[in-house]
């Protein structure tokens, strides 16, 4: 399916899915904040589907309809999948857990073995956007970044991974 899905639309799968209130805050200031990136981004010349950002955003985190666990980007891709909903919204539910994860890794946390890492641009604001709202307000790349560090060590693959979508998407 291509429709284009409404901002309304998608605030009602998010309460029909029966999220807490908490969840669907997080997801509207996650998909502000992400097309805030996105029109940044496309005043520098770089092409990005704004409403796109904008649904993907409001549905990224459908899946803490069901569980908080790592496994909520699949069930939230999942649900998406049995509503019909186009495969670029359900890519950004799938993928922005963890700023993305490999095969090698999704297999340890007990995910389908496939790559669950952000490809378009659109994925990636997304994935990033996330990262820097904690639960109903804006933190800057650099407190994401000591929380991720603080959370799963310095070294770790999702710590690298969350600095190199930085270095594309930028503050």
């Amino acid at each position: 399916m291509n429709q284009p899905i409404s901002f309304k639309k998608a605030i009602d799968i998010l309460h029909r899915t029966k999220c807490s209130s908490g969840v669907i805050q997080h997801c509207i200031n996650v998909s502000s904040l992400a097309v805030k990136v996105g029109n940044k981004l496309n005043s520098k010349g770089v092409r990005v589907d704004l409403e796109l950002v904008r649904i993907g955003g409001l549905l990224h985190d459908v899946g803490r309809s069901k569980t908080h666990e790592v496994s909520h980007g699949v069930v939230g891709a999942d649900i998406l999948r049995s509503m019909n909903l186009p495969l670029s919204v359900i890519h950004i539910v799938e993928r922005h857990v963890g700023s993305g994860i490999p095969a090698d890794e999704a297999v340890k946390l007990g995910l389908p073995n496939r790559d669950f890492i952000p490809e378009t641009i659109e994925e990636k604001i997304v994935t990033y956007s996330d990262k820097l709202i904690e639960g109903d307000r804006k933190i800057s790349f650099d407190e994401a970044l000591t929380k991720l560090s603080n959370e799963f060590g310095e070294c770790h693959a999702i710590v690298k991974r969350f600095k190199q979508i930085h270095s594309v998407i930028g503050e």
